[in-house]
């Protein structure tokens, strides 16, 4: 038995069922697609996200930063981190900071202008936060060597 899709059916099934967040934006910033995974990993509900700024996740201290770089992405027509994902700090509903990783795409228009742009995140606290501690035991077993080498 086949089962027949539309390539519109499969793309809405593979934005739902993401184990990554996937938020869409307008030009402005304003959030119009946020799927289960986004609702889950950020504390917001699709209606409590959807026509909100991009703001609602993005620390206060990364925001100028965060939108020189879309204006000037969607300027552009290009975005420097297409197709490599970044670590940065997100900000939860409940005002706490979590390490996420976030890749990021434009999305052009028939005419092909950009109408919009596309993020996809997972949450890397866990990882961040271990690999930071490994660093970090790393540096002082470096120095404790050091100080044995010392004659």
């Amino acid at each position: 038995m086949t089962i027949k899709i539309t390539p519109s059916e499969l793309a809405s099934w593979l934005v739902e069922q993401s184990p990554d967040a996937v938020i869409y934006s307008d030009l402005q910033g304003h959030i119009g697609l946020w799927n289960p995974a986004a609702a889950s990993m950020f504390g917001f509900s699709t209606e409590q996200a959807l026509g909100q700024s991009l703001d609602i996740i993005i620390p206060e201290k990364l925001r100028a930063a965060h939108w020189r770089g879309f204006d000037a992405a969607i300027a552009a027509g290009i975005t420097k981190h297409s197709g490599k994902p970044m670590a940065t700090k997100a900000l939860h509903a409940d005002g706490s900071e979590f390490y996420v990783e976030m890749s990021f795409a434009l999305i052009v228009g028939a005419q092909n202008e950009v109408i919009g742009t596309a993020a996809y995140a997972r949450d890397i606290t866990q990882r961040y936060e271990k690999d930071r501690a490994d660093r970090s035991r790393m540096l002082e077993l470096e120095k404790q060597l050091a100080d044995l080498a010392r004659p």
